[in-house]
């Protein structure tokens, strides 16, 4: 597992460094960062849950892209995240790195749509004050898929993602007992970007 996590951020560090070396029509280099409205388990419970208080799930994140192509794109990010989960009115933390690896295409004008793995390593996990060690794997593999509006140099882009598989965490309640509570990590997620090329 940690040659796989050694290889994903090898192959991210060495596309960017191509699009700084690349001389391709259309390539593009740039920063990123906006909202996400998060959840970890099941989405649509945990916006049901929170309709009342939408602002409780609300996260974000800021990160750098690349883009190689014009009317069909590859686009890798490397993207700091901060996840925000409500459960029953206490807060559920995850602050992570995502990998993700994006092919793209133009459909009408400025607007594209665009599909790809993401790669996310959790950094941490906070749940109301106590931290969450025993992740089951700090590792996950996930997919992300939107829709971009760009203008030139400027982009904004709605997508959706969703991790492939359940990773729970697991604490002891109050420190002190022998019940053991379980949280869903899965990382379930709209995110609103604008990004600024280069």
């Amino acid at each position: 597992m940690r040659n796989l996590k050694k290889s994903v951020i090898s192959t991210a560090l060495l596309l960017f460094i191509g699009f700084s070396l690349s001389a391709q029509n259309k390539s593009s280099f740039g920063f990123k960062g906006g909202l996400n409205y998060g959840a970890n388990g099941d989405y649509f419970d945990s916006v049901n849950l929170n309709s009342s208080n939408p602002d409780q799930n609300i996260g974000y994140h800021v990160g750098i892209f690349g883009k190689i192509g014009n009317k069909i794109y590859l686009r890798p990010e490397i993207v700091y995240t901060v996840t925000k989960s409500d459960y029953n009115n206490n807060d559920f933390n995850v602050k992570k790195i995502d990998v993700p690896v994006l092919v793209g295409i133009k459909v009408l004008g400025p607007l594209s749509v665009f599909a790809g793995p993401s790669a996310q390593y959790i950094l941490d996990t906070d749940f109301h004050g106590i931290d969450i060690d025993n992740v089951q794997e700090d590792f996950t593999v996930g997919l992300n898929f939107g829709i971009g509006l760009n203008f030139n140099k400027i982009g904004i882009d709605l997508r959706y993602e969703r991790g492939f598989g359940e990773n729970e965490a697991s604490f002891i309640e109050n420190n002190i007992t022998t019940i053991n509570s379980r949280i869903d990590t899965r990382p379930e997620q709209l995110i609103l970007s604008l990004s600024i090329g280069l």
